[in-house]
C-alpha cells in the first residue's frame, strides 16, 4: 500500500470504526486472500472483541497488506452492502490521485529570511554581518512545516477544533464539540429510545410517630419539579409516596425486574430523611416512613448486572435528597459571598438523623460481598457525607431547586457531570449554613439527555 493510501486510511479511521459492519466481511476478506485465517482470528479477538475494536484492528492491519489492499477492501465493502463507506473511500482516493500534492508533505530544507527584498549577501555588503539588536528584526528560520501550503498544515489535517458559539443568551458553548461527543458511541451513551427509560421517585414526607422523624414539609414541591423535569427529558415517571423501608426495597426490586432492553437509561430519585451508615461502596442511608434505614449501597446494587441484566451497559442514575449526617457546615469566609444567599428570609430545615453504627438491616454482608465492580452508575448526593442537607419548607430543598433550574437551562447542551458541577457550585453559595453536593461517578462515557 503506498503512502497516499495509508494517509487516507488514517484520516478516515474514525468514520470507518464508527460505521464499518465487520460481521459479514470475514468470508469475503478470506475469499479475496486479503487476510489469512490466522489474521482474521487475531482481528476478531482484538481488544474486548467488540465491533469497534475489531474494526479498528482491521483498518490498522490493512495498511500492511500491499499495494492492492485498499482497492480490494473497497470492493469487499461493496460486496457486503456497505456502499456508503465504499463510495466515500473510492471518491477520496480518486481526489488524492488527481491532486497528490494535497496529501504529501513537501521535502523542504529550512531557509533564512532577512528583510524583504534583500538577500543575505546584500545585507553584508551594506551593513556588515547580521546582528540581532533591540528594535530590529532578527532573521527567522522557517522549517518545512511553516512552508507547507495552507491545506497541509497540521491544524488543518487534524479534526477542526470547534470555536465557541454564541447561543443567544450572552453565554458561549462549544456546540461543535458537544455534537461530536453525542454522535460518537465511543464517547457518549446513546439515548435514542422514546421514552428513553423509567424514572422512579420515592417521596417520603410523613413518618410514623415511633420513628421520631419530623414531616418533611416542602418535599412535595421537590417531587413535582422532578416529575415534570424528567418527563420533559423523555422518561416515564412513576411516583411512590410515604413508603416504609421494606416497601422502598420492594418498589426498587420491582423496577429492576422490568424488561429495560428497549430502553436506554434508568433513573431513581429518593427524597427522605437520611443518616450516616457503614458502607463499602456508597456512603449513607435513607429512611422509610417506619424509621428503618435503607443504605444507598443496597439501593444501587439492586440494579447491578446480576439483578438487572437488561440494564447492562446502560447508565443508571441515582439522585439522593437526604442528609448524610448531622454536621452543620458554617463554611469559611470568602470575599465574593453573595448577600442574597447569606440573608435569605426562608425557613430551612434539615433532613438529618443520628448516625447508625454497626451492622443493621441496611448493611447485610451478603448484599455486597460478591457484587461485581460497579459500572455505568452515577450517584448524586445532595450533600457531602456526614453533613446536613437543607430543605426550605416553602420552596423545597436547595439541591432539587437548583438541579431543576440547571437542567432547564443547560441540559440541552451539556453532559450530566458538567450539569452536576454547576449544581454543586450554585448550592455551595447558598445560606448561612453551607451545603456541598457531590457524586460518585462510575459512568464509562458522557451522558447527554434526550431533548
Amino acid at each position: 500500500m503506498d503512502e497516499a493510501d495509508r494517509q487516507l486510511l488514517r484520516r478516515c479511521r474514525v468514520r470507518l470504526v464508527r460505521e464499518l459492519q465487520v460481521a459479514s466481511l470475514w468470508d469475503v476478506l478470506l475469499s479475496r486472500q486479503l487476510f489469512t485465517p490466522a489474521m482474521i482470528e487475531d482481528i476478531q479477538h482484538a481488544g474486548s472483541g467488540s465491533r469497534s475494536d475489531q474494526a479498528r484492528q482491521l483498518v490498522i492491519d490493512l495498511e500492511t497488506r500491499g499495494s492492492q489492499a485498499l482497492p480490494l477492501f473497497i470492493s469487499c465493502l461493496e460486496d457486503t452492502g456497505q456502499d456508503v463507506l465504499a463510495s466515500f473511500l473510492r471518491m477520496s482516493r480518486q481526489e488524492e490521485k488527481q491532486n497528490p500534492e494535497a496529501v504529501r508533505p513537501l521535502n523542504l530544507m529550512p531557509v533564512v529570511l532577512g528583510p524583504m527584498g534583500l538577500t543575505p549577501e546584500d545585507l553584508r555588503e551594506k551593513t556588515g554581518p547580521l546582528k540581532s539588536t533591540p528594535r530590529k528584526l532578527a532573521p527567522v528560520v522557517l522549517g518545512p512545516e511553516q512552508l507547507w501550503p495552507a491545506k497541509l498544515r497540521p491544524e488543518v489535517l487534524r479534526p477542526e477544533v470547534p470555536r465557541p458559539v454564541d447561543n443567544g443568551s450572552g453565554r458561549f458553548s462549544d456546540v461543535c464539540a458537544q455534537e461530536i461527543s453525542k454522535q460518537n458511541p465511543d464517547l457518549a451513551y446513546a439515548l435514542n429510545a422514546d421514552p428513553c427509560g423509567h424514572c422512579l421517585i420515592i417521596n417520603n414526607v410523613n413518618f410514623c410517630l415511633e420513628s421520631r422523624l419530623t414531616a418533611r414539609t416542602g418535599s412535595n414541591i421537590d417531587c413535582e419539579k422532578l416529575q415534570r423535569r424528567f418527563r420533559l427529558l423523555h422518561f416515564t415517571v412513576e411516583v411512590k409516596c410515604d413508603l416504609m423501608a421494606k416497601q422502598m426495597v420492594q418498589a426498587l426490586e420491582e423496577l429492576a425486574r422490568r424488561d429495560h432492553s428497549g430502553l436506554d437509561c434508568c433513573v431513581v430519585v429518593v427524597l427522605s430523611h437520611g443518616c450516616q451508615a457503614s458502607h463499602r461502596q456508597f456512603p449513607g442511608a435513607v429512611y422509610g416512613t417506619d424509621g428503618c434505614p435503607v443504605s444507598i449501597e443496597k439501593i444501587v446494587n439492586i440494579f447491578n448486572g446480576a439483578r438487572c441484566p437488561s440494564l447492562g451497559g446502560k447508565p443508571k442514575l441515582f439522585f439522593i435528597q437526604a442528609c448524610g449526617g448531622e454536621q452543620k457546615d458554617h463554611g469559611f469566609e470568602v470575599a465574593c459571598a453573595s448577600p442574597e444567599d447569606r440573608t435569605s428570609g426562608s425557613d430551612p430545615e434539615s433532613d438529618a438523623v443520628m448516625f447508625q453504627e454497626g451492622p443493621g438491616p441496611f448493611d447485610q454482608p451478603d448484599a455486597v460481598s460478591s457484587l461485581p465492580t460497579p459500572s455505568d452508575i452515577f450517584v448524586s448526593y445532595s450533600t457531602f457525607p456526614g453533613f446536613v442537607s437543607w430543605r426550605d419548607t416553602r420552596s423545597g430543598s436547595w439541591y432539587v431547586e437548583t438541579l431543576d433550574g440547571v437542567f432547564e437551562q443547560w441540559a440541552h447542551s451539556e453532559d450530566l457531570q458538567t450539569l452536576l458541577v454547576r449544581v454543586a457550585n450554585a448550592v455551595s453559595q447558598k445560606g448561612i449554613y453551607k451545603q456541598m453536593p457531590g457524586c460518585f461517578n462510575f459512568l464509562r462515557k458522557k451522558l447527554f439527555f434526550k431533548m
